[in-house]
């Protein structure tokens, strides 16, 4: 069955590659842009819900630019949705870095006392034009430089990223460090490392790691850093084999808990039992 959410097609235009199965549709071959706030939400339609959000630097292609509005698909993703034209310009030049802190600000000069411009979320990519002994000059101001790393720098450890996240406030389909979500975390943690991830915990159920049994009781025996399990519409990530990082309406925020008393109080609150327990190739004991 085709996933609406990763399908770009809408009731007017359907991306080229796609035509075949969308005869009644415009064919759109789609343009390349990049978002330039420091967050945006991706919309399910103008003005309606927000699904998720893209981070400043984020690729999109384009296919329809509608009354202020733009059609686009995530080049991180694959997500499809709506977010405001504004917020997007044509790409003159690749990112080459990306924010590597919980968050940061750019700044007008190369000095922390100047006035701030925008401040950016782990994530955010930008392109570094050069640099002084403490900051990357950016398109955005000066940034931090030990705030940056490159793009193919990858974290070794996912985990330690979605640590980074500690304390943030939850916020249905948010990604950035000023709110995000279950399935939000577990992807800023999986992308940063080099891992391919999609945006929503279902999603992330089918095509993360390795699936592994569940076994009989409420809580798998065999829990390792990095772990991964899920409910139906949640998921968290082992800390190590008692404790689970997760962002969660519970504590609105992401928090570390213990994992038996997690599971306990999830299922007492009417959402069931685990549903998933998937181990990434790199997890080790």
């Amino acid at each position: 069955m085709t996933d609406a959410r990763r399908t770009p097609a809408n009731d007017r235009v359907v991306a080229a590659r796609l035509k075949q199965s969308y005869p009644d549709l415009a064919s759109v071959d789609g343009t390349t842009m990049t978002v330039i706030a420091p967050v945006v939400d991706l919309l399910r339609r103008p003005d309606g819900p927000r699904d998720r959000q893209l981070l400043l630097g984020a690729d999109v292609t384009v296919y329809e630019d509608r009354n202020d509005w733009a059609y686009v698909q995530s080049a991180a993703d694959d997500y499809v949705g709506y977010v405001s034209r504004a917020a997007l310009a044509e790409r003159d030049a690749p990112a080459t870095h990306m924010v590597c802190t919980a968050a940061t600000h750019a700044y007008r000069d190369a000095n922390m006392k100047s006035p701030d411009l925008c401040g950016l979320s782990f994530g955010a990519r930008v392109r570094v034009l050069g640099q002084t002994d403490r900051f990357a000059e950016t398109d955005q101001g000066f940034i931090p430089a030990h705030h940056l790393r490159p793009l193919d720098a990858y974290s070794a450890d996912p985990v330690t990223v979605a640590e980074l996240f500690l304390g943030t406030p939850y916020l249905w389909g948010g990604n950035s460090r000023s709110g995000i979500d279950c399935s939000g975390l577990v992807q800023a943690a999986m992308l940063a490392s080099g891992i391919d991830c999609p945006g929503d915990s279902d999603q992330q159920e089918q095509e993360l790691g390795e699936p592994l049994p569940l076994g009989n009781t409420p809580v798998p025996a065999d829990l390792r850093r990095g772990d991964i399990l899920f409910w139906k519409g949640h998921v968290a990530m082992m800390r190590d084999s008692e404790t689970m990082i997760h962002a969660n309406a519970y504590h609105m925020a992401v928090a570390l808990e213990p994992v038996t008393g997690a599971v306990s109080r999830i299922m007492e609150q009417g959402d069931g039992p685990i549903t998933g327990h998937r181990r990434l190739p790199l997890t080790t004991g």
